[in-house]
């Protein structure tokens, strides 16, 4: 193995930790959910600002992030991305202490802008890192390390947030305002010492990043050709324009899933589980997804990348179809078990959508992280459904995502395989 070889090997390691890590973040939203919607007593639609804050992040922020990936280059970036992350969780210590909904609020806000700049910075970067023909693989073996992340954090740290005990409206309503405060501080400050481990090891990741020696990349963010570029000229591509849709409806679909996960399992048609049990299914439906990821990077290797993506988008609607109709284990586990289809999704897309666009990448990637802003919009849309019609009709909204995803594996991403006019990469 020659020294470059060997220097891109170790930047996919210490890529692949980052991935692992965010993904671990990003699942806890799905714990925060039911819990703090018992200590705030919120319905869905209110407890789904979670949701919209953190994911309305990569809207707000992902142009700001691409500037300063422009400015830093992709190895400092990461590490100002883990730092902003890292003061993120710092400010649940707060949030917890108060208790405060808008503070908790503000401090995913935070976290997720640090998550944001890890996206723009780090996606491209692996995608870029190696061969182009080999980029949605190296990619999906990425995003199966962040779906480990997922599985893990519910598991390990979902059951320290949602230890306490539940109590049901009926009670609350007997309990005085100082009982009611005394409770919802202890139910609170259950995330203090999760979140407050959580920012040390996010800055001791940073630290650990300086002190490695990622290889330089040439490209569009580390040019100064790029700035001439524009987000019009992006979009001309038309496998870009649809590639920024098929993202916004994937992540929604995908987060919106999790986030009602827990509740909907626990209904007495459903799972009939306390919260804190229904928690293991949760990690079974982004275990799921690393499982699927590692498979579907073998499988990328040999089946057209836009093709497998469409077959797993109709797999993931017939699920969904399938909880929708039934109660029980049948309904548990065909909505778990869409986790296995979403697993190549989020990085094929990507893919798809960058292909080939050279030293337009930096701006087609900062389009792209800016659609997971769908995260947002779609569990509030899903939340405001299930207020009115029940959590389970509801799953009906992401069918319709995955409608789309698979008209633009099958249809939409056809231009992204010959691009002919795109400016090519220069490596260093």
């Amino acid at each position: 193995m020659s020294r470059r070889q060997l220097s891109s090997t170790t930047a996919i390691a210490v890529l692949t930790t980052i991935f692992f890590t965010w993904g671990a973040l990003t699942s806890l939203n799905d714990v925060l959910i039911p819990h703090l919607k018992a200590v705030f007593e919120m319905n869905y639609a209110q407890t789904m600002l979670i949701q919209f804050t953190f994911f309305s992040t990569y809207l707000l922020m992902s142009l700001p992030a691409g500037k300063v990936v422009a400015m830093a280059g992709y190895k400092r970036s990461i590490v100002i991305g883990l730092c902003v992350a890292g003061a993120g969780a710092l400010l649940f210590f707060p949030a917890a202490k108060i208790p405060s909904y808008p503070l908790f609020l503000f401090a995913l806000f935070v976290l997720a802008s640090g998550i944001t700049l890890l996206q723009v910075s780090a996606n491209p970067y692996i995608a870029l890192l190696g061969d182009a023909q080999t980029a949605s693989s190296r990619l999906t073996l990425a995003q199966a390390l962040n779906s480990l992340g997922h599985t893990l954090g519910p598991l390990v740290i979902g059951p320290l947030i949602l230890s306490g005990v539940v109590i049901g409206a009926a009670e609350l309503a007997l309990m005085s305002d100082a009982q009611l405060a005394a409770y919802r501080l202890t139910q609170a400050e259950s995330v203090q010492m999760p979140y407050l481990g959580i920012a040390v090891g996010l800055f001791l990741l940073a630290l650990f990043v300086v002190l490695f020696r990622l290889p330089a990349l040439t490209e569009a963010t580390e040019s100064a050709d790029h700035r001439h570029h524009t987000f019009t000229e992006v979009l001309r591509h038309r496998h870009l324009r649809y590639g920024v849709v098929a993202i916004f409806v994937y992540v929604g679909a995908e987060v919106a899933i999790g986030s009602f996960l827990i509740n909907y399992i626990s209904d007495p048609r459903i799972g009939a589980l306390d919260q804190a049990t229904a928690t293991r299914y949760l990690a079974w439906y982004w275990g799921l997804a690393m499982a699927g990821r590692f498979i579907g990077s073998f499988l990328l290797r040999r089946i057209e990348p836009r093709v497998l993506l469409g077959l797993f988008a109709l797999a993931a609607m017939a699920l969904l179809t399938t909880t929708i109709l039934t109660e029980g284990q049948v309904a548990v586990w065909s909505v778990v078990a869409i986790g296995l289809f979403n697993s190549i999704m989020f990085p094929t897309i990507f893919t798809l959508g960058i292909d080939g666009l050279g030293l337009l990448t930096s701006k087609a990637s900062s389009l792209l992280v800016m659609a997971i802003v769908g995260g947002a919009v779609v569990p509030l849309l899903q939340g405001l459904l299930a207020d009115r019609i029940g959590v389970q009709l509801a799953f009906a909204l992401p069918v319709v995502c995955y409608a789309f995803i698979a008209w633009y594996g099958f249809r939409g991403a056809r231009r992204a395989l010959a691009v002919a006019d795109a400016v090519p990469v220069a490596q260093s």
